[in-house]
């Protein structure tokens, strides 16, 4: 495959809402136990961080610990239910199940199937952070003036995170590989990205290497900011770097997996 493929813009048609619906479907028959992770996770993370070592942690830039890491347990939570959609679930879909293979065999292309499952990846961490943020205003944690706007930076955030799960998906040669990504990319950003300390924390290098590399730094950086309630002028360049990067990495996802599902 010619580099220049890789970022060849695919060919989408709005068929792909149908795999987005397919999923969706899938998804409200448990609707009770999906909801369940994002809503209890934030609040065992506030008691036993933000409240519990937090009684021995002091303010960070005169805010409580636990309204510190609160924007971040939204972030991380967006991470996860992207990445983990469009890397182990789209596997099974595509590899076990053979739902790709099913879907392909109507007037649905490849890449409309990828897109659609994309676009689920983002919309589940816009579910997530919809039901997150109630749950953390209700400790008083985060100011509402514009939290709301994190919902729809959730689905673009979560796009990225999907784009990244499905990068890896096409070039990993079993599922059990996708271990090493979550191991080698994911939990370091759970825990270098400024979510449970700021990155000034961190020797100088690896500051610039954390906004550089790490999606997450970016996403922690824009919720934390409107949890705040807050309108800075350094909310651009995350949201630029977020869409700039989404965008490249979904064409590339796209061209990936459609070379993996032809050959």
């Amino acid at each position: 495959m010619n580099p220049v493929d890789y970022f060849r813009i695919p060919s989408v048609s709005s068929r792909s809402l149908k795999v987005w619906q397919r999923n969706k479907d899938v998804f409200m028959k448990d609707i009770k136990l999906n909801f369940l992770p994002p809503f209890l996770e934030p609040i065992l993370y506030l008691f036993a961080l933000g409240f519990g070592l937090g009684k021995f942690v002091e303010s960070i830039d005169g805010v409580p610990y636990a309204q510190f890491i609160a924007p971040a347990l939204i972030a991380v939570s967006v991470m996860y239910a992207s990445f983990f959609e469009c890397s182990y679930s789209s596997y099974v879909r595509m590899y076990y199940q053979k739902t790709f293979d099913a879907i392909i065999a109507t007037p649905l292309t490849i890449e409309d199937v990828i897109a659609g499952e994309l676009l689920w990846g983002a919309t589940r961490s816009m579910i997530n952070a919809t039901v997150m943020i109630p749950v953390i205003a209700a400790f008083g944690l985060i100011d509402l003036k514009y939290s709301l706007l994190i919902i729809p930076f959730a689905f673009f955030g979560g796009l990225l995170f999907a784009a990244i799960g499905m990068c890896f998906t096409a070039i990993t040669p079993n599922i059990m590989s996708i271990n090493y990504p979550v191991l080698l990319f994911i939990t370091p950003m759970f825990l270098f990205s400024g979510t449970f300390f700021p990155l000034s924390a961190l020797p100088v290098p690896l500051q610039y290497f954390a906004t550089a590399f790490l999606p997450l730094t970016h996403i922690v950086n824009v919720i934390r900011t409107l949890s705040y309630g807050m309108l800075s002028s350094s909310l651009i360049f995350d949201v630029a770097w977020v869409l700039f990067v989404g965008m490249a990495l979904l064409v590339l996802s796209i061209n990936l997996m459609r070379r993996r599902l032809i050959v």
